[in-house]
Order: C-alpha cells, then structure tokens, then sequence
C-alpha cells in the first residue's frame, strides 16, 4: 500500500448557515462552571470531486459515540449525498461481526463502492477481503488495518507523530516543575491501531527525556468512559502525585475532570495542583478547555481533510472503473497549544464547528 501525504486543507466557513438541529452539540454542558464556546456555523460536507449520480455507495460505520466519529459520519454522508450518489448507510453498534454482514448485504445489493469506519483494526482486513473478492473499492476512514494486505484506500491520520508533538509540549511545560515528573497515560483499546500509535508517541516522548520522567503509569480505558474512569479512580488512589496527564481521546476529559475535581487537581494552568494534561482528536470540549486553561495540548486530527481525501479518491476510483484502488492517505496533524492557541484555534476542526449529536 502507497503513502501519499495530503496537504492541508482549510474548510469553508458558512457565517448565514447554522446547522440542523442534529448538530447540536452532544452532552454539551459546561466547563468548570463555563458555557463551553459557540463555534462559527459550517458545512460539514467536502468535495468529492466526481459525480457519482446514479452509483450506489454503502457506508458502514460502529457507532457515534465520539464528536470526531459523529462529525465524520455526518461529513462522510453529506458529501456523498451531494455528489448524487445513493448511500446505504449501516450502524454495526460496536459489533463486527454485524458490520461485516452489512457489509456483505451492500455487495449483494450491486453497491458500486464501500466506505466504512470499522470497529478494530482486525476486522478492518476481513472487510477489505469481501471486497477485493467481489472487485468493489473500498475505502477505511481513520481507522486503519492492522496490516497492509488487500487492496483499500486507507485515510488516517498520523497518529504517532501527533501525540509526539503533544507529549513534547507537556515534556517542555514539565521541565518547570524543577523535579522528576511522574507521567500517566490512558490508553485505548489496543485491538485499535490508532491506539497502538498514541500510546507508541506518548512513550517516544517520554523516553527521550529519561531524567524528567518518572516510570509512566497506564490506565486501560478500551475506549468506553466507565472503564476509563473507574481506572482512573484507582490509579489516582494509588498514585496521589501524578503531574502529567495524556488521554488517547478527548472524549475522556468529562471523566477525568469527574476524578480530578474532588481531589483538588482539575485546576488551569497557574494555579495550585495545575495537572499538565494533553489529549489527542480536537474535539470542541478540548477547544474550550485549552481557552479556559485547564488543558495544555491537544493533537489535532484534521476530519475534513481526512473525509476529503478518503471520498475523492474512492470517487475516481469509481468513475475510472478501477475496482481495487490501494493507497495511505496520510494526515499529518499538529499540536494545537496554550502557546500557539491564538495563531491555530481556526486550523482545529472542534473549534470551527458545532459537532454533531452522536
């Protein structure tokens, strides 16, 4: 399978047009007594570049349990919409055992190209297989294989190198300090490649800088917020001191502010008992909390250039009658920081929108 980085992409913002109410913000409540920010209104569809009117597209995706899976379903589906094409759309719920009959069902059905957002990177290449089999493009968005055999077009973001970026700029903040730091990370569930990657970043940063840091302490989350906080809980118990935070998602903060807050940790950057905390998506939660301080960092997925990239090329595939297209479209990604908030706040998808309710 080819690499081929993508470069950047702004997207269009639509000042008159406020999204439809399904846009409303999931679990929106507030920040640490803070209404959390209204993000400028925007079209969440990309431009696939083809007219697929008249061709029938299958999209199969696990769940919205997240404002990045949200967005991206939503994105995904509109601009496939407003290319022509007929979309069949499938929720598998987490299960990838239905998602790969869904997925089985659209090949039944003639489907001229499959996109989907699979559950873990293993079932990812059973779903590829179907499809090279039945000689259907397909295309995995974000979540990649586990490894590179079949034929698919894979659009992820670099995820090692964002959380690099991201435990970098913590490692920077942390030399302040002025003694060994004690680090902690949540890791995903690691069946996810993304996962692997983060967790792979967090410790390249770490590792570079063996007289900062103390031995990291990793709390399993397998991406579901109980399991995640009911571990944080216990860590915190066992390890009162942490100075460094690292989520594998953003979609964790409302959790470990749950765990932090009672023990007087969930402080902004300055004040007494500040926890040094990055995450990795760039979600509007994570938006607001570096604004308001009590985040450090983030690592920056960039949605639509991922949608964008992933949906023209499975459209030229289409239209070039090529069956088997095979190529990484890579997002490289960034840190978005207190330091450079000001400068890139627009650059980071959850702070130009209003996602989606998942």
């Amino acid at each position: 399978m080819s690499l081929l980085p993508v470069p950047a992409r702004k997207p269009v913002l639509v000042g008159t047009m406020m999204l439809a109410a399904a846009m409303a913000l999931a679990a929106c409540g507030t920040t640490a007594g803070r209404s959390a920010a209204e993000p400028t209104a925007q079209d969440v569809a990309v431009d696939v570049g083809a007219d697929l009117t008249g061709k029938k597209i299958c999209f199969g995706f696990s769940g919205s349990e997240t404002e990045f899976w949200a967005a991206g379903i939503k994105s995904i589906n509109d601009s496939l919409s407003a290319s022509g094409a007929t979309v069949i759309e499938h929720n598998s719920n987490e299960d990838p055992n239905k998602q790969l009959e869904q997925v089985r069902d659209c090949i039944t059905q003639g489907v001229d190209g499959i996109v989907v957002i699979p559950e873990d990177g293993s079932s990812a290449l059973t779903i590829i297989g179907e499809a090279n089999d039945a000689d259907v493009p397909i295309g995995i968005f974000n979540r990649p294989p586990a490894d590179d055999t079949g034929a698919a077009l894979v659009s992820v973001a670099d995820n090692r190198d964002i959380a690099r970026q991201t435990v970098e700029y913590l490692a920077a903040e942390a030399e302040g300090i002025g003694r060994k730091v004690q680090p902690l990370i949540m890791v995903g569930n690691l069946s996810d490649q993304n996962a692997v990657e983060r967790r792979n970043g967090f410790f390249d940063a770490i590792d570079a800088n063996p007289d900062l840091f103390e031995k990291p302490i990793e709390v399993q989350t397998n991406w579901d917020a109980a399991t995640g906080q009911a571990n944080l809980e216990a860590a915190m118990q066992a390890n009162p001191d942490i100075d460094l935070l690292f989520t594998s998602s953003d979609f964790l903060f409302p959790q470990i502010q749950a765990v932090l807050e009672p023990l007087g940790k969930w402080k902004p950057a300055g004040e007494e008992g500040h926890v040094l905390m990055g995450g990795l998506d760039g979600d509007n939660r994570a938006c607001n909390l570096i604004r308001d301080g009590y985040v450090d960092a983030t690592g920056v997925q960039d949605l639509f250039l991922e949608a964008e990239s992933l949906l023209a090329a499975l459209g030229k595939a289409i239209t070039d009658g090529q069956t088997q297209p095979d190529e990484q479209l890579v997002d490289a990604g960034f840190a978005l920081t207190q330091a450079n908030f000001a400068d890139r706040e627009q650059d980071m998808w959850g702070c130009v929108i209003t996602p989606p309710g998942s």
